[in-house]
C-alpha cells in the first residue's frame, strides 16, 4: 500500500507542513501520537510526530525539519507523490483529561505536535494558555493556528525577533510567577494552572523540568519523540531510564512526568549517531550536487 501527498507547504525555513492520504490512521490517530514513515522500500524509518488528523478527509499532518538525508529527500518530494509505508498510529495517546488550566509549550519544530493537543485539552473542559518560540522569527509557523485554538498565547525568540526576547521557558515562568503572587497575595485562592506540556529539544525539557522544581504542584509532562529509531520498541534505541526504570520512548510514551526523566542519559544516548547523520547528510549534499541525489542507499 501506498501513501499519497495531498499536501506540501514550506512552514518556516527548512520546515515543511506534508499532508497524507492515509484513511485508517485518520480514523484511529489520537493526540499525543506518531507515525513512523519510509519513502521507499529501502528508505530509513523516519520517527514523525501527528501534529493534525482529520478522520473526514482521512488525513494526517506532519510537520517535517529537513536535517539529515532521509528528512530532505522526504521534503523533495511532491504533492501527487506517493511514500511506501506509513505505520501507525504509534505510542500512548497523551493523558488528557479536564484538570482546570493547561499551559502547553512547543519549542521549534515541538510547536507541531502542541497543536493537536490544544484541541484535545479544551475538548476535554480546560482551559489552555500556550507559548511558541524558536530561535528566530523565521523559524516559527502556525502562529495563527495556535493563537485562534487556545484561550491564551505568547511566543518567544531567542534573538527577539519576534515576542518575548529571550526563552519560552522565561515565558512559562513569568506566568507561573504571577499565579504564585496572586495566591501569595489571596487575590486567588487556588492554584488553576495544574500541568505544564512541553515539547520540543532535549535540553529545552530538560531545563523546563528543572526550573519546574519551583512549583511543585503543577505537573511537568514532556514528548521524548526524539529519541525513536525504530519505533516498535524492538531496536532499543529509545530506551531511557523513568523512576528508575528502563522504559522505551516508542512504547511506553512519548510523554513522561518530567520529573522523573533521567535527562542526564537521554542526552547522551542522543549522541550515538551523531557522527553516522552528519556523514549521510554531508554524502547526500554531494550527491545532490552532482545531479544525483534521487539515489536509493
Amino acid at each position: 500500500m501506498s501513501y499519497k501527498i495531498v499536501e506540501k507547504e514550506e512552514v518556516a525555513t527548512d520546515t515543511f507542513k506534508m499532508v497524507f492520504e492515509a484513511p485508517d490512521i485518520a480514523a484511529a490517530a489520537k493526540a499525543g501520537q506518531f507515525l513512523i514513515v519510509r519513502i521507499d522500500e529501502r528508505g530509513e524509518r523516519i520517527p514523525l510526530t501527528i501534529a493534525d488528523f482529520s478522520s473526514d478527509e482521512n488525513t494526517v499532518t506532519t510537520v517535517i525539519q529537513a536535517l539529515g538525508k532521509s528528512t530532505k529527500k522526504l521534503t523533495k518530494m511532491n504533492v501527487g507523490e506517493s511514500i511506501s509505508d506509513i505505520a501507525g498510529p504509534l505510542g500512548t495517546p497523551a493523558d488528557v483529561k479536564q484538570l482546570g488550566t493547561v499551559v502547553l509549550v512547543g519549542g521549534g519544530v515541538g510547536i507541531a505536535p502542541i497543536y493537536p493537543q490544544i484541541s484535545a485539552y479544551k475538548n476535554a473542559g480546560n482551559r489552555v494558555v500556550s507559548i511558541i518560540g524558536a530561535r528566530n522569527k523565521d523559524l516559527l509557523f502556525w502562529e495563527e493556528r495556535v493563537k485562534d485554538a487556545s484561550d491564551e498565547y505568547f511566543v518567544a525568540t531567542d534573538d527577539g525577533s519576534k515576542g518575548h526576547h529571550g526563552f519560552v521557558t522565561e515565558v512559562l515562568k513569568n506566568i507561573l510567577d504571577e499565579e504564585k503572587e496572586k495566591i501569595e497575595n489571596k487575590t486567588l485562592e487556588n492554584p488553576k494552572i495544574k500541568r505544564v506540556v512541553v515539547i520540543g529539544p532535549p535540553i529545552l525539557m530538560k531545563v523546563a523540568t528543572q526550573m519546574m522544581n519551583e512549583y511543585p504542584d503543577v505537573e511537568i509532562i514532556v514528548s521524548m519523540n526524539t529519541m525513536m529509531v525504530d519505533g516498535t520498541g524492538m531496536c532499543g534505541g529509545c530506551r531511557l531510564i523513568v523512576d528508575g526504570k528502563v522504559k522505551f520512548s516508542c512504547v511506553d510514551g512519548p510523554e513522561f512526568d518530567g520529573r522523573l526523566v533521567d535527562f542526564n542519559t537521554v542526552m547522551n544516548r542522543l549522541t550515538i549517531y551523531k557522527r553516522e547523520e552528519i556523514e549521510r547528510a554531508e554524502k547526500y549534499k554531494k550527491e545532490c550536487e552532482g545531479g544525483v541525489c534521487s539515489t536509493l542507499d
